[in-house]
């Protein structure tokens, strides 16, 4: 795994963790603080009722994908280059010898290159995936916050 996969990872797990905004509620009918309480917790069941979701037992987030496996051996490339560069040679009537090892060399190169784009593609591919998890949460828990606050108001409380 390279050093700027392990950094992301890393960074995304620490952001990973529910999104919870604090929310302030005040009395405003002169409630007590039993009353409070009881009324707090019946708004957050409601509000879990009416979301679906609950901030204290969020999704589980996706483990990151795997890294794509290696890929067998570079011959592949090589084998191919070595071969056309060959068959280019023996047509122009040029070194066979020299042309075979240039062209592995080229083909292997390539085969490399590939890889590397492929492992590029699949990392934004996570990361990608990984955001749209936590905005999915970030929405979810604002949705509650909304459900929450809606309750509490309508039974006497300021809610910021």
């Amino acid at each position: 795994m390279n050093t700027r996969l392990c950094v992301v990872s890393i960074a995304l797990l620490c952001l990973a963790g529910p999104v919870v905004a604090q929310q302030y509620v005040y009395p405003a009918k002169g409630q007590s603080a039993e009353q409070q309480k009881q009324d707090e917790a019946e708004c957050y069941t409601w509000a879990v009722g009416q979301t679906g979701f609950d901030p204290a037992k969020p999704p589980a987030q996706a483990a990151a994908a795997p890294a794509p496996a290696p890929a067998p051996a570079p011959s592949g490339g090589r084998v191919r280059g070595a071969a056309a560069a060959a068959t280019v040679a023996a047509i122009t009537d040029n070194d066979v010898g020299d042309a075979a090892v240039a062209g592995a060399v080229a083909g292997g190169a390539a085969q490399r290159g590939q890889r590397r784009q492929q492992q590029r593609a699949s990392q934004q591919q996570a990361t990608h995936q990984q955001q749209a998890a936590q905005q999915h949460t970030a929405d979810q828990t604002a949705g509650f916050n909304k459900a929450r606050a809606a309750c509490l108001e309508g039974r006497g409380y300021t809610i910021k």
